[in-house]
């Protein structure tokens, strides 16, 4: 069954993360810092190193894949809600070589930024918060109706 919730903005924060930093956690330390529990994420850049998973439907295992060069960010873009009662990044990369070929998947920790900009917004209203999925067997939103 389809959920969803209105939702209003609260608060945009842009900003620049430091070089040699983890994207996923420094994006993540700054959700924390300022609190935000439902929001969404963008990003561009590019990266030193990157680690990028792929979610495998039938062993319902993530995979994950390294490369140990540089790339560039040419899109990010996640969402923030609640996991175990924390902020939770839950962002998707795609990233291009020197020759333009490109690389996509889910951000996961690892990959170390060269420059980056990032744009984070907060949005009003209740959390959403993750939840085990049966059908998936993954961390999703649950109960997002209104009541």
């Amino acid at each position: 069954m389809t959920e969803f919730r209105l939702v209003e903005s609260k608060e945009i924060v842009m900003g620049k993360l430091g070089h040699g930093c983890d994207l996923l956690e420094e994006l993540t330390n700054i959700t924390t810092e300022r609190c935000v529990k439902l929001g969404r994420i963008e990003a561009i850049g590019a990266v030193q190193k990157a680690r990028i998973g792929f979610y495998n439907q039938k062993t319902r295992i993530y995979q994950y894949y390294s490369f140990d060069y540089p790339l560039e960010i040419t899109k990010l873009s996640g969402n923030i809600s609640l996991k175990d009662g924390k902020p939770f990044v839950h962002a998707h990369i795609i990233l291009s070589d020197e020759s333009g070929k490109s690389f996509g998947g889910h951000l996961a920790s690892g990959t170390v930024v060269f420059a980056c900009e990032f744009m984070l917004e907060a949005f009003d209203g209740p959390a959403f918060n993750r939840c085990f999925d049966e059908d998936t067997g993954l961390p999703l939103w649950s109960k997002l109706m209104d009541s």
